[in-house]
């Protein structure tokens, strides 16, 4: 019978990603590829260290057991095959059980998404990312200058989520960057009843909802939802989760407050927003990921 990744949460995720490849990655922006594959040939046996987002992807495969394989980390990189070695190594040092890659040498990966069927792509490269999330996977650019996760809870994978153009569509912040925030919350409030269409990480959470629902006594998901938004706009965004039957365990409603600081006594294992400002506060705190999509990252006109 042929291998098949059906029915398992599929993350896909770059070399940077995963491990702490940035010195390696400046000898390369410095001189070429041929000096970074000489360089990731000679630590072949040197483990890398922990990247930005080892922390999700170890807690992730913590859901495999001997009796079912729900989870599949595949490493999809712009690496060369020599380099790939290093990362499967290392992988094999952190006791990871990741055992699928691609290696383009600098070509875009994200192509390969399509036949896996990722339910997840993060990588540090941003043309990558946008590829991604325009072929309606959700994907996020991986800060490799985030905090890396708190190891306070070995037991829960904890992810947290923005709102508007990350779970939900950018429709009410349309409203928002065009109209300001007195239009933006009667809009919300006139349409309180009326579910949001759903954003590029809707097919993610519904993902994760059902991973948790598969259970496991090693591992559980907690997830949190930290918004810009407020009374009486926090209605429609709760009323929207409850139309698509999936639950979260903390809903944050900041009302324009610094996220940073609350992401930090949350301690997610991953954060994901749409605007730059707000992922670079939280990197302060967290591991932290860009969102590329939506009405605040389009071009200027």
């Amino acid at each position: 019978m042929a291998a098949t990744l059906d029915g398992q949460l599929v993350v896909a995720i770059s070399s940077r990603a995963l491990f702490d490849f940035e010195e390696e990655n400046r000898v390369f922006e410095r001189s070429d590829d041929r000096a970074y594959m000489q360089l990731q040939l000679q630590r072949l046996e040197q483990p890398a260290r922990p990247g930005v987002a080892f922390s999700l992807v170890k807690k992730l495969l913590a859901f495999n057991d001997a009796h079912a394989q729900r989870v599949e980390v595949v490493i999809l990189s712009r690496n060369d095959p020599v380099s790939g070695m290093r990362v499967f190594r290392s992988a094999q040092h952190y006791g990871l059980p990741i055992q699928r890659g691609s290696f383009t040498r600098g070509r875009p990966p994200w192509r390969y998404l399509r036949p896996l069927r990722a339910n997840l792509f993060l990588s540090t490269h941003l043309a990558d990312v946008r590829a991604a999330l325009a072929a309606d996977v959700p994907a996020a650019q991986v800060y490799p200058q985030s905090v890396h996760a708190s190891d306070a809870h070995p037991h829960e994978v904890r992810i947290a989520f923005d709102g508007d153009a990350v779970l939900f569509s950018d429709e009410a912040e349309r409203v928002f960057q065009t109209e300001g925030l007195s239009a933006f919350q009667r809009h919300e409030t006139s349409k309180a009843a009326l579910p949001l269409p759903g954003g590029p990480f809707k097919p993610l959470l519904h993902a994760l909802h059902r991973l948790q629902n598969e259970g496991t006594t090693q591992m559980r998901i907690r997830t949190a939802l930290v918004t810009a938004r407020s009374a009486p706009a926090h209605e429609r965004a709760i009323r929207t989760l409850m139309n698509w039957d999936i639950e979260v365990d903390e809903a944050m409603f900041l009302g324009g407050l610094p996220k940073g600081e609350f992401l930090r006594e949350f301690e997610p294992d991953f954060f994901f927003d749409d605007q730059t400002g707000h992922i670079e506060a939280a990197a302060l705190h967290v591991p932290a990921g860009h969102v590329v999509a939506g009405v605040s990252n389009e071009p200027p006109a």
